[in-house]
């Protein structure tokens, strides 16, 4: 008996520490969404630059809470990629309402999701962005969930943004623990990481392990990760996210065109 009551004891105490940071967003009132998806901003965070006031090629990388209580566990992501040249950018995402599809096509790059401001995961651009756009554009065409969506964990708007950079080799980065969904790896059980310098193993996305130089160390327990990131000297909290003191993504300037 008294050994059942230790691992009842032990099961509750993993469970509340995995709640923890959903449970202090819902508290605190941090997040404060828009009471309605119908009024809710949809409007440019004004992060990326204009296309007319950039000729080189952009990749970027975005990622914003999502939508009402599923906020405070998770981020939604997504890619934008302008061509050299070019008088528009193109945003990648899953997106959808009762029916989730792949889109890609013409659009604001850093636009709100519903009213939560956009956080740039990635910043690439010039040469480097160039080569990789067109990869980019055949990753998303082959994605192997193009009409499938779960929540949790997966496949979803992050295992499809995990996907792609996966696929686009140079497109390193590495996406925030609380990306739920970006671990789910289908029928496979290993993978390189997003970040490109690493591995991870995942059983379906419910439970896994994650180590990779700009990840850092994850664990997975449910589709909720944490961990620690040396190279961003930063700690990685569930639903909380990653509490760092600088990006291990690339973020490359401008080039002078």
């Amino acid at each position: 008996m008294k050994r059942f009551f230790r691992y009842t004891g032990w099961f509750f105490g993993a469970v509340l520490l995995l709640l923890a940071g959903p449970i202090l967003l819902a508290t605190s009132g941090s997040l404060q969404g828009a009471e309605s998806w119908h009024t809710a901003t949809r409007e440019s965070a004004r992060i990326a630059p204009l296309p007319e006031q950039a000729e080189e090629a952009i990749v970027q990388v975005y990622g914003a809470r999502a939508w009402s209580w599923r906020g405070y566990f998770a981020v939604h992501t997504w890619i934008a990629t302008k061509e050299k040249g070019a008088s528009h950018y193109r945003v990648h995402e899953v997106t959808g309402w009762r029916s989730y599809v792949v889109n890609s096509r013409p659009g604001e790059p850093d636009r709100h999701w519903y009213g939560a401001k956009p956080n740039l995961y990635a910043d690439i651009r010039g040469e480097e962005a160039e080569k990789l756009i067109p990869d980019v554009y055949q990753a998303v065409a082959s994605y192997p969930y193009p009409t499938e969506y779960e929540a949790w964990p997966g496949p979803n708007s992050n295992t499809f943004v995990a996907w792609v950079i996966r696929e686009v080799e140079g497109l390193d980065v590495a996406l925030p623990n609380h990306a739920i969904g970006k671990d789910y790896l289908g029928d496979s059980i290993i993978a390189e990481v997003p970040g490109g310098a690493g591995y991870q193993v995942s059983l379906g996305g419910y439970f896994g392990v994650l180590a990779g130089i700009r990840e850092g160390l994850e664990l997975n327990l449910l589709g909720l990760s944490f961990g620690i990131n040396p190279l961003a000297l930063g700690v990685k909290l569930p639903g909380i996210g990653e509490l760092a003191l600088r990006n291990a993504n690339p973020m490359t300037k401008p080039s002078m065109e």
